[in-house]
């Protein structure tokens, strides 16, 4: 058998080869493969990065036998010293993910431990993570909503779109049906509701008014027999009797009060 290769058999009772190597006390897998000499090129591959420093990530090439992962996590190990299972390269204040070669997002160091244990998934331009096997879109974490739209409801401070800093990230609307306008000559939230087609359920002095006035909106048109499944919004840090009585005193566009015997979509 090569160095580094382990002959292994599948359920159906396949032999295939897989491929590991020990650098620092820390055994690394590398993968499974096919043949023995695909398994034998790996840890080839990763003995030469974790023994040339000069081996960098953007060395990498689409006819290395190792898959462009392993190649990131391999060089973060050997300059770091500490092993990640998610393509991360550290520094001292925040870190690097790699979606791909071209494909590179940045955070802050005190997300490190939450994405050293998620793998990041790209879909339609939106980025998630499994999380309790549910997929978690990573805008959450940063208070901004599913869909939310960049440039609208919230802003990349320095333009870089991959940068995810947290000081780099600006929310400017946080709740569901809820943007700031201006409202005769003055500075309001203003909430509307899709019901369909949209509708102005008021214009506020707050924010939080304005989220509570999207909230009591669908509670008025599911009473008014309107069946749309509406995400309402939450409001973090507000007590049940405070939220209560700003939820009583909050006028509702009387399109929205006398909406009824519309026909649903």
């Amino acid at each position: 058998m090569m160095k580094g290769v382990f002959e292994a058999t599948k359920k159906d009772g396949t032999v295939y080869y897989r491929a590991s190597i020990t650098y620092k006390r820390k055994h690394i897998s590398l993968g499974g493969f096919d043949t023995m000499s695909r398994a034998n090129a790996a840890y080839l591959e990763a003995d030469r990065i974790l023994n040339r420093d000069h081996l960098g990530i953007y060395q990498y090439r689409d006819t290395s036998p190792l898959p462009f992962e392993k190649w990131v996590i391999i060089i973060n190990f050997r300059d770091n010293g500490i092993y990640f299972g998610t393509p991360i390269y550290a520094r001292s204040k925040f870190f690097y993910y790699y979606l791909s070669p071209t494909d590179v997002l940045k955070f802050d160091i005190d997300d490190l431990f939450y994405y050293s244990s998620r793998k990041i998934m790209k879909r339609d331009g939106h980025l998630f993570v499994a999380d309790y096997g549910m997929q978690v879109n990573i805008l959450n974490r940063y208070g901004i909503r599913n869909f939310a739209v960049a440039g609208k409801d919230y802003l990349f401070l320095n333009d870089d779109d991959s940068d995810f800093r947290h000081e780099n990230l600006a929310i400017i609307n946080r709740y569901q049906g809820v943007s700031e306008v201006m409202y005769k000559g003055k500075k309001r939230y203003r909430a509307r509701i899709n019901v369909p087609g949209y509708y102005i359920v008021g214009y506020y002095h707050s924010e939080i008014d304005a989220a509570i006035a999207y909230n009591k909106a669908i509670d008025i048109l599911r009473k008014n027999g309107v069946k749309k499944n509406y995400a309402p919004n939450y409001i973090e840090g507000l007590s049940p009797s405070a939220y209560a009585d700003i939820y009583s005193h909050l006028k509702i566009s009387d399109k929205i009060l006398n909406y009824h015997n519309k026909k649903e979509p």
